[in-house]
């Protein structure tokens, strides 16, 4: 199969089911976003070293990076369409189990902080960001379209756990956490 398909070359691609809209659509706009903040992820990933301390976090990115995906379909799938990949609430509930987790691992937050540190902590930070765009992207499709009942919450939920996953690397590399001066 050829990665290149030239239906693209007039400035559109096809939804979930066959639809054709503009490359610039919000729909395109937001899976593209959830794209980006995989990569991103896979990046981050990419800079933990590569031992035994970390294959937990790995597991668990593995899911959130598989998810993205199920995210991803459904912001592709048109209104009143379905796809066998999706979000649940359990999904959901899995994040903030996480989050738990890792907060109870560290020190907590007195003030702001500023996204850096270890390389992989401040690609963390760099992949909550693009989640909160994706997740401004779904809303404004939301807002006109009803999305799957769970992928508002699993992205506003993602960046909080990139968050926290970003404060752990910190801690769990000896790292530095930048504080916010007033």
């Amino acid at each position: 199969m050829k990665i290149y398909t030239k239906t693209g070359d007039q400035g559109q691609t096809s939804l979930v089911y066959g639809e054709r809209v503009y490359k610039d659509s919000i729909r395109v706009e937001a899976y593209g976003t959830c794209d980006e903040a995989n990569s991103t992820i896979g990046l981050a990933l990419s800079l933990l070293p590569q031992t035994e301390e970390w294959t937990s976090l790995r597991a668990v990115f593995h899911t959130i990076q598989t998810k993205l995906f199920h995210v991803g379909a459904a912001l592709s799938t048109p209104h009143g369409k379905t796809v066998s990949w999706v979000v649940t609430a359990e999904d959901v509930s899995l994040l903030e189990a996480e989050i738990d987790m890792l907060e109870a691992a560290l020190t907590p937050l007195t003030t702001f902080i500023l996204p850096g540190g270890h390389s992989a902590a401040a690609t963390l930070h760099i992949a909550r960001t693009v989640v909160r765009r994706a997740e401004r992207s779904a809303v404004t499709i939301h807002q006109s379209e009803p999305l799957s009942e769970h992928v508002l919450g699993y992205l506003n939920r993602l960046s909080d756990y990139l968050f926290v996953a970003a404060r752990y690397v910190n801690q769990q590399t000896q790292s530095t956490e930048l504080i916010l001066h007033q």
